[in-house]
């Protein structure tokens, strides 16, 4: 058991670390919430001034913001729900014994290591562009007419980009939890005549909740806050605009880092919002 002086010196060595991050969170917030409440345009006479909430008041009355919420939600969502279907039926796929299984699983792994920047350019040039993309020889093949993916599906589009990306995520988790499955749990209901749709719904999906559950705690997190992908296809056009691509606009585009900062802090309490929400679905969970 430890001791008060052990105790002391373990507290000792992690106070610089602790310190650290404290001091890495703590001062971009800081600076945020001072600029939320000033007038400051770098390039139109800089410090202007203070406003108190005017900035807060403009960004969440802005005729962008609720399409700009609705769009990052909706991003989040189809995302989720792709990867975690997916995911689910990849990680089983995956735990079969098969010819080849370590390099199946390196290059079901592999699109997480790719940029985001590199990834939606390969998809928007390699596979969506209307004229020379795969998927356009492909709908010709078909005798169908290519589609325009990025301006006639942008919203999907984005959806199919990022979920490529996180989908290996999804499954590496989901797969390390059925791999944790007793087997001979599904044997006994096998045995019992159990088909196997009901030893997936009955233990398998069960057993897997936890997994999902995190699954979906750490993809929101990221996917809150989405911006590469779509600053390189779409440009924000189309309605594919979240609200992490808006505080760009209002910040670098339109040069008014105070409106700016106000929408940071509504994109903070957003993330925290829904953190929330889901660390509750996976306190039960966890505790189940």
């Amino acid at each position: 058991m430890a001791t008060q002086h052990s105790r002391s010196a373990a507290r000792l060595m992690m106070a610089p670390a602790v310190i650290l991050l404290l001091g890495w969170m703590l001062v971009p917030l800081t600076m945020t919430l001072y600029f939320s409440f000033k007038k400051y345009l770098p390039l139109r006479g800089g410090d202007l001034g203070w406003v108190g909430f005017e900035n807060y008041v403009r960004f969440v009355s802005s005729s962008a913001f609720w399409p700009a919420v609705q769009a990052t939600l909706v991003i989040v969502g189809g995302v989720l729900l792709i990867t975690v279907v997916l995911g689910i039926l990849l990680a089983m796929l995956l735990d079969q014994p098969m010819w080849g299984q370590g390099v199946v699983r390196i290059l079901v792994i592999a699109p997480f290591f790719v940029m985001p920047t590199v990834s939606a350019l390969v998809w928007k040039n390699m596979f969506m562009d209307p004229v020379n993309g795969l998927l356009a020889h492909l709908w010709r093949f078909f005798g169908a007419e290519p589609i325009s993916w990025l301006s006639e599906a942008s919203m999907t589009s984005i959806i199919m980009i990022v979920s490529w990306q996180w989908l290996p995520f999804a499954t590496l988790i989901l797969l390390t939890a059925i791999q944790s499955l007793d087997s001979e749990q599904l044997e006994a209901a096998e045995m019992d005549g159990a088909s196997p749709l009901n030893r997936f719904w009955h233990i398998i999906l069960p057993h897997l909740s936890r997994a999902i559950t995190i699954v979906i705690l750490i993809q929101t997190i990221f996917l809150l806050s989405i911006f590469a992908e779509i600053f390189v296809t779409t440009g924000g056009a189309f309605g594919t605009r979240t609200l992490t691509y808006l505080i760009f606009q209002r910040v670098l585009e339109s040069q008014n880092v105070g409106l700016g900062s106000a929408g940071g802090v509504y994109a903070i309490i957003l993330a925290n919002i829904v953190a929330i929400f889901l660390m509750r679905i996976v306190g039960k969970n966890l505790d189940a």
